[in-house]
């Protein structure tokens, strides 16, 4: 059966997608168990799977310029795997604000050539709508938070990946993240200015979608420093 590109096949998936983690994360807020816990392993199941699968594909036949898993969604993808094995607060952390900020735009601008029922198709949907769902499993869901500085943090490591996907892209002469020219289709790049200013300009548009991702987390945190700091005159006293 050939694949039909058609924007109503994508627009049923990702409201699937949508009703899946509204309903995950209401059920764990609500009840939590030992259920939360399988449904966080198989989600992890579910990229490792898409992940396996693209890499596959991709390296049939192997190019070094467009089969390297090095786009950033490619590495949220282990990232968000990993967050749901493993509760590390980093890779909570990556999970949250890649997810949110860099793969929830590929979902609403998908930079996607095939259409259902094409193995591109689903190996892009759910590839990306997993790691949303996922990173608002973890956090909406079963009440994870960022640490405090999460945000410089997970800035700093980011802009060091993409200056290392930069060298590959000068040296292999690939277009990996886009940071040699602009994606075929329609994506938010293309209302940031031309190449190479829109590489600048994303990036301050992510310093922008961090830090708002990261505001919801403050009045927590100030909460719990106040709670752990002594009052202030009991310091006095003591000094």
């Amino acid at each position: 059966m050939p694949a039909v590109v058609t924007p109503v096949a994508y627009a049923v998936t990702v409201a699937v997608a949508a009703v899946l983690c509204a309903a995950l994360c209401a059920g764990a807020r609500r009840s939590g168990g030992s259920w939360t816990r399988w449904a966080q392993w198989l989600l992890g199941l579910v990229l490792l799977a898409d992940a396996v699968s693209f890499a596959v594909s991709a390296s049939s036949p192997f190019a070094v310029r467009t089969s390297l898993p090095l786009p950033l969604c490619d590495i949220a993808a282990l990232v968000a795997a990993a967050a749901c094995f493993w509760p590390a607060p980093l890779l909570l952390e990556l999970t949250w604000f890649w997810g949110m900020a860099g793969t929830l735009q590929a979902v609403a601008t998908p930079d996607l050539d095939e259409g259902f029922p094409h193995l591109v198709f689903f190996q892009y949907t759910v590839g990306h709508l997993a790691i949303v769902v996922v990173a608002l499993y973890l956090v909406v869901g079963l009440g994870r938070r960022p640490r405090r500085r999460s945000a410089p943090r997970v800035l700093a490591i980011t802009a060091a990946y993409t200056a290392f996907v930069g060298l590959v892209d000068w040296w292999t002469g690939a277009d990996y993240m886009f940071l040699r020219s602009p994606p075929a289709g329609w994506t938010l790049l293309r209302v940031l200015g031309p190449w190479p200013w829109y590489v600048f300009s994303a990036a301050g548009v992510a310093v922008v979608l961090v830090t708002l991702l990261d505001a919801p987390f403050w009045p927590a945190r100030r909460r719990a420093a106040a709670a752990t700091s002594p009052p202030a005159g009991r310091t006095r006293a003591a000094a």
